[in-house]
C-alpha cells in the first residue's frame, strides 16, 4: 500500500511538479518588448480617448440637456399653447360655422338640382313613357301572341309530326341505301380482297429479304465485336484512373511535403504565439492606460477644482445667489403678476367674443330655417302613491301611469 502511494520518479509519461506548459520559450521572449511597445502606443490613444469620452459626457451634462429642456420650453410657450389657444378660440368656432354654412348650401344645391334635373325625368318616365309602353306595345303584342301566334304554331306542330316525319325518314332510307350501294361497298371490296393481300405479300417479302439478314448481321457480327470493343475501353480506362491516382497522390504529397507543412509549421509556431501575444498585449496595454488616463484625470479635476471651481462657487454663493434673489422678488415677480393678469383679459375678450358668435349663428339659424314648436306651460303632475319597493300601490291610492312627463306632453 505505501509504494502505490509513493509518486512514480519522473519519466516518460509524467511532467515536473514546476513545469506550465503552452509557452514556448519564443512567447516567453516577445511578451514583455511586445507589451512594452504597445503600452507606448497606446497610452496616447487611451488618454486622447478618455479625454473625448469625458468631454462629451461633461458637454451632455452642462451644454446639451439645459440646451434641450430650454428649446423644448420655448416651443411650448411659444408655438404650442399659442397655437392651442387660437385653436380653441377662434378656428373651432370658425369651423362649426363654416360647416353649417357648407351643409346649408349643399342642401339647396342638393334640392334644387333635384327639382330641375331629376323631378321632370322622373314623372316624364312614370306619366308619359310607362303608359305607352304598357297599353300602346306590350298589351297589343301579348294578345297578338296568346290568341293569334299560339294556335297557329302548335297546328303547324301538329301537320309536321303526322306528315313530314314519316315521310322524310323514308326518303332518308332510300338515300342512305343508295348512297352506301355506291360509295361503300366498292371501297370495302377493294380493301379486303385487293390492298390487304397485297400487304401481306409484301411484308413477308421484305421479312424475308431485309430483315432476317439485318438481325442475323446484329446477333452475330456487331454483338460481339460491340463486347470487345467495351472490354478494351474499360481497359484503358482502368489503367488511365490508376495513373491519374498515382499522379495525384504524388503531387498531393509533393504538395504537403513542400508547402503545406513548413507554412503549418511557421503558422503554429511563429504566427500563432506572435498573434496572440500582440493581441494579450493590447488588452493589458489599454487596461493600463486605462489606470494610467484615470490618474491623470483625477490631477486634472484636482488642479481645476481648485483653481476655478472653488472661485466660481465662492463667487455664486456669496454674490450671484443674492442679487439672483433680488431680482427674483422685485423684478420678475411683479412682471409675472402683469403678464398673468393681462392674459386673464385677454382670455375673457376671448369668452366674449366667442359667445357673440355662437349667439350670432343661432340668430342666422332662426332666421334661415325658423324656430322650432315651443311647448306650451303647464302645471307639475304630482305624482301618485307608490308602495316602495313593490309594484303594487297603496289600496285607498289610484295607481300611476308607466310614463314619464317628457312622454305625457
Amino acid at each position: 500500500m505505501d509504494q502505490e502511494k509513493r509518486p512514480r520518479a519522473y519519466g516518460n509519461h509524467q511532467a515536473p511538479a514546476h513545469y506550465e506548459s503552452g509557452d514556448g520559450c519564443l512567447t516567453t521572449l516577445i511578451r514583455i518588448p511586445v507589451r512594452i511597445v504597445v503600452l507606448v502606443v497606446v497610452l496616447p490613444v487611451r488618454m486622447v480617448w478618455d479625454a473625448l469620452v469625458a468631454t462629451a459626457r461633461g458637454a451632455d451634462r452642462v451644454l446639451l440637456r439645459p440646451a434641450g429642456r430650454a428649446l423644448a420650453w420655448l416651443l411650448r410657450v411659444l408655438v404650442v399653447i399659442p397655437l392651442v389657444r387660437l385653436y380653441e378660440s377662434v378656428l373651432t368656432p370658425l369651423g362649426h360655422g363654416l360647416r353649417w354654412l357648407a351643409t346649408v348650401i349643399g342642401q339647396s344645391i342638393l334640392w334644387l338640382g333635384a327639382a330641375v334635373f331629376v323631378w321632370p325625368w322622373v314623372a316624364l318616365w312614370r306619366y308619359v313613357v310607362v303608359p305607352v309602353v304598357r297599353y300602346g306595345i306590350v298589351a297589343p303584342a301579348g294578345w297578338l301572341y296568346e290568341s293569334l301566334l299560339t294556335p297557329v304554331g302548335h297546328g303547324l306542330r301538329q301537320v309536321y309530326r303526322a306528315l313530314l316525319i314519316p315521310v322524310g325518314r323514308g326518303v332518308a332510307a332510300v338515300i342512305g341505301w343508295v348512297l352506301t350501294a355506291l360509295f361503300v361497298w366498292p371501297v370495302v371490296g377493294v380493301w379486303q380482297y385487293v390492298l390487304v393481300p397485297l400487304a401481306l405479300a409484301l411484308g413477308r417479302l421484305m421479312e424475308n429479304m431485309i430483315v432476317a439478314p439485318l438481325v442475323w448481321t446484329y446477333r452475330k457480327l456487331l454483338t460481339p465485336l460491340g463486347h470487345g470493343i467495351a472490354w478494351l475501353a474499360g481497359m484503358v480506362a482502368s489503367g488511365v484512373a490508376a495513373a491519374a491516382r498515382g499522379l495525384g497522390a504524388a503531387v498531393a504529397w509533393l504538395v504537403m511535403t513542400v508547402l503545406i507543412t513548413p507554412v503549418g509549421w511557421i503558422w503554429r509556431r511563429v504566427l500563432a504565439p506572435v498573434g496572440r501575444e500582440i493581441v494579450a498585449a493590447i488588452g493589458v496595454a489599454w487596461r493600463v492606460a486605462g489606470y494610467l488616463s484615470r490618474a491623470v484625470g483625477r490631477a486634472l479635476a484636482w488642479l481645476a477644482w481648485h483653481l476655478i471651481g472653488a472661485p466660481v462657487a465662492w463667487t455664486y454663493r456669496t454674490v450671484c445667489t443674492p442679487v439672483g434673489h433680488f431680482v427674483r422678488d422685485m423684478v420678475w415677480a411683479p412682471a409675472r403678476r402683469a403678464a398673468v393678469e393681462a392674459g386673464r383679459a385677454a382670455r375673457d375678450a376671448l369668452r366674449t367674443a366667442r359667445e357673440t358668435v355662437r349667439q350670432a349663428r343661432r340668430d342666422a339659424w332662426r332666421a334661415l330655417v325658423g324656430e322650432g314648436p315651443v311647448p306650451e306651460p303647464r302645471e307639475p303632475v304630482a305624482p301618485l302613491a307608490r308602495t316602495l319597493g313593490s309594484t303594487t300601490t297603496v289600496p285607498s291610492a289610484a295607481p300611476e301611469p308607466e310614463i314619464t312627463l317628457r312622454k305625457q306632453g
